[in-house]
């Protein structure tokens, strides 16, 4: 018998449909073959607690979270179906709580009691609202988290406003300056070298003066001594009474300066011989016309001496006129012996 190609697909189609609702019941914990042991827990509040999630003994997945129900309308509790997929003794007084990995998803974890009595299927366990020690990690960090994402967040802020300040020009302006450093480092090397650089012949230079000082060490030490000696005497000498003697001529400098202002100043005025000689001009004409006469009467003396000293034993001679101006002083007069 042949089978055509559309019974093909339909069978193929059907396994495909049959596979994908197995492995969806598997994924959620449900057994399409065997009827696994349902238990159920009743909690106030699930928190992050999902459908397919682990349940656990000692930390052992002995069950899978299958279904939730409210209790009420007014969800005062939510009803949590456990699929249990081992087949393990639960003591009757066990008490089941949620817990969650510190990296992970919530499971419900359940802590075994001491009872004697087993939990059957259809039973409910105990709850308990305990946070594990990863939850209340987690409930002390979260605040912490929060901070750090506004950081985060004012810090990306504050980033994106430098970024908007650096435009082009600034940017160039940056890569200016860095080259800039780039040679002041340069110039620094050099001036830092140990052979070549200013510096090292700076002190050289200096490493030579204190040589120098060293080797006249003893000439320098004379001149202290001799600087000490010289400030020791000016520290005897007698300065106050030097000071005083100054103090007395400068005093008596000055009474000397005030009488030559009072003789000089004497002569601007018409009182005394100089004063009389210097402002009087009646007096000048006088000494003016006395200078002329005298120069007149010298010239007849030299001119006419004979006018003057006359011996004669026979009879004198006629004597000229007497001169009335001065004679001139540029011919050479011959006289008559």
């Amino acid at each position: 018998m042949k089978i055509n190609n559309e019974t093909k697909v339909g069978i193929l189609a059907i396994v495909s449909v049959l596979l994908l609702v197995l492995g969806f019941n598997f994924l959620k914990g449900k057994s399409m073959f065997n009827k696994a042991p349902v238990l159920y827990a009743v909690f106030s509040k699930l928190g992050s607690l999902e459908k397919s999630n682990q349940v656990k003994i000692n930390g052992l997945a002995i069950g899978t979270v299958y279904d939730f129900k409210p209790t009420d309308k007014e969800v005062s509790g939510i009803i949590v179906e456990i699929h249990l997929t081992r087949d393990i003794n639960i003591p009757a007084n066990s008490a089941a709580l949620i817990d969650k990995d510190f990296v992970g998803a919530a499971y419900i974890t359940i802590e075994k009691g001491t009872a004697n009595t087993y939990l059957k299927s259809g039973d409910t366990l105990s709850t308990r609202l305990d946070p594990s020690i990863f939850a209340n990690i987690q409930q002390q960090l979260t605040p912490t988290i929060t901070r750090v994402n506004e950081t985060l967040d004012s810090l990306k802020l504050s980033l994106g406003k430098i970024n908007s300040i650096f435009d082009p020009n600034t940017n160039n302006n940056l890569q200016t300056t860095i080259g800039n450093l780039t040679i002041s480092s340069a110039n620094l090397a050099r001036l830092l070298n140990t052979e070549s650089g200013v510096l090292a012949g700076t002190l050289g230079n200096l490493n030579s003066i204190t040589g120098n000082f060293a080797k006249n060490n003893d000439q320098i030490n004379q001149s202290l001594r001799n600087i000490e000696v010289t400030t020791s005497n000016l520290a005897n000498a007698p300065i106050q009474q030097t000071v005083a003697t100054l103090q007395s001529t400068i005093a008596e400098l000055q009474g000397t300066v005030t009488q030559v202002k009072s003789v000089v100043s004497k002569f601007s005025t018409n009182s005394g011989t100089l004063g009389l000689l210097m402002n009087d001009r009646k007096l000048y004409d006088q000494l003016d016309k006395v200078s002329l006469s005298a120069e007149i009467l010298l010239d007849d003396i030299r001119l006419h001496p004979k006018r003057y000293v006359n011996i004669s034993v026979f009879g004198g001679k006629s004597k000229p006129d007497p001169l009335t101006s001065p004679a001139e002083k540029d011919t050479l007069v011959l006289i008559n012996k």
